[in-house]
């Protein structure tokens, strides 16, 4: 019989894939980074190919390294960057454009006018979502008017749509299937989340021809079998879900008021709402979580664009430090942030502030400024933002939560760990798998195969690897945050 579940974890600057067993344990796993583009300030790009090809070579890694073959393999489950939106030829499959990523801001003007035109309530209304152009409606219509004659192909039924999700179930497949998740499906500007259906008011006010978009499915079900890659020929797609709800079902958010925050490229913070969505008064998000057996469940959802990436940007761009790891080091040189607040508003700022014409600055500076305070405010940032999420959270739901927890790379670092729950003031929980995103997409597939029976099944594989609790006195903390949020001002465009 099938001894484990492989996830293909495709996400901002890497490509995962991770083998787990029937207890939730990684058998194997393998990552990959790829080249970000930048071709003008605020845009982001991705080569298509690149995203298909780390994503393959991952998936032979892993499988290589727990020395298991397709016949292991239950299961395949994927998980993706949101948002970020491609468009290629039906036929040849090869992609009109570099793939437009989420932190992509070149549609800023776009929405604007959709804006100034009293359009922002019917999209609020209908999709849970604000005219930003994180999200991919207005990606897709800037593709469509910028690549030659791609409009009128697109009419035709010659080109298909996808986020990440779709682009690489239509490579795994052969191009057999072109089809979404409704969690996916729902960040696009397009989807009704009352439906889970493409709504034809919403693409005709983008100018989005049906034709092009993809099929909308569950999030736990058969998608089609794998036929393009050798080593894992006939290995049935059964979960699909964009990266934050799969990281939300891997935490085991499965009951309304729980939440959990992934640290990542950005950070995302999402609470389970139930069965119902729930509208937002603090400029959050209403998500769709998944869609199981037709069951849909929803979020409220908190979007920070750049947490780890700031990390990068001092690696990359400054050259402060040599790899990532190297952070923490740097930053426990000095015992507090000296008064040195940086915000990283590189791509604009997202909730609560939605601020697309923000720019990251630093504050504070003085002639005794160092290299380990930079450090030092940089990973405050990634708590300071989240902190800020929470509290337009709690603003919503009307109810302090009892606990936050946490998932992705960032959460190895004890120090930074340590200053969320002080910020926050509640505990904030680790679980022992921190690679929660790729193991969401897992049980999501696990479970359309009956590798895994059922939720509560899945519920007893959870559990906690270290809990922080608040240690900073809580004056101190209402001092360091009206210092951030004074420097959230002035980044503020």
């Amino acid at each position: 019989m099938p001894r484990c579940v492989l996830a293909l974890d495709q996400g901002t600057t890497s490509s995962r894939a991770i083998v787990f067993d029937r207890r939730g344990r990684a058998r194997g796993s393998a990552q990959q980074e790829f080249p970000q583009h930048f071709p003008s300030p605020g845009w982001v790009e991705h080569d298509p190919r690149d995203l298909w090809t780390s994503t393959r070579r991952t998936a032979l890694a892993a499988l290589a390294e727990a020395n298991l073959t397709a016949r292991d393999i239950a299961a395949i489950g994927l998980t993706n960057q949101r948002e970020t939106t491609l468009l290629w030829d039906r036929r040849t499959g090869r992609p009109l454009h570099r793939a437009l990523v989420w932190q992509d801001r070149r549609t800023a003007a776009a929405c604007a006018k959709l804006k100034r035109a009293g359009l922002e309530p019917l999209f609020r209304r209908k999709t849970g979502l604000l005219l930003d152009p994180y999200f991919s409606g207005t990606k897709l219509a800037w593709l469509l008017d910028h690549v030659p004659g791609a409009r009128r192909r697109a009419e035709r039924g010659e080109l298909a749509f996808g986020t990440v999700d779709t682009w690489l179930l239509w490579q795994l497949t052969g191009g057999r299937v072109h089809a979404t998740d409704v969690s996916n499906a729902s960040r696009t500007l397009l989807l009704n989340l009352r439906t889970a259906a493409w709504d034809p008011e919403l693409l005709r006010l983008l100018r989005i021809p049906p034709e092009v978009l993809p099929e909308v499915r569950d999030s736990s079900g058969f998608f089609g079998e794998v036929s393009t890659v050798p080593a894992l020929r006939g290995v049935p797609i059964t979960g699909i879900a964009g990266d934050q709800q799969a990281a939300l079902f891997g935490q085991a958010c499965w009951q309304p008021g729980m939440a959990k925050n992934t640290y990542g490229t950005g950070c995302f913070l999402l609470l389970h709402t139930g069965s119902k969505p729930v509208a937002s008064k603090n400029n959050l998000l209403t998500t769709i979580a998944w869609r199981i057996g037709g069951q849909t469940e929803y979020a409220l959802e908190g979007s920070v664009f750049i947490g780890g990436a700031v990390v990068q940007w001092l690696r990359d761009g400054l050259g402060l430090i040599a790899q990532s790891a190297d952070i923490e080091r740097l930053a426990a040189t000095v015992p507090d942030n000296g008064g040195v607040y940086l915000v990283p508003a590189f791509a604009g700022l997202g909730a609560p502030h939605w601020d697309a014409g923000a720019r990251g600055l630093i504050t504070g500076l003085t002639r005794g400024s160092t290299a380990g305070h930079l450090a030092r405010a940089a990973v405050e940032s990634i708590a300071y933002q989240s902190a800020d999420l929470l509290g337009a959270m709690q603003a919503d739901c009307g109810h302090p939560l009892r606990e936050l927890r946490v998932d992705g790379g960032a959460t190895v670092n004890p120090a930074l760990m340590q200053f969320q729950s002080d910020l926050l003031r509640v505990p904030v929980i680790r679980p022992r798998t921190i690679e929660t995103t790729a193991l969401g997409a897992a049980y999501l597939a696990g479970l359309a195969t009956g590798f895994w029976k059922n939720r509560a099944e899945i519920a007893r594989l959870w559990t906690a690897g270290r809990t922080f609790r608040p240690q900073a006195p809580a004056r101190q903390v209402r001092r360091l945050q009206a210092q951030w949020q004074a420097a959230i001002v002035r980044a503020r465009a």
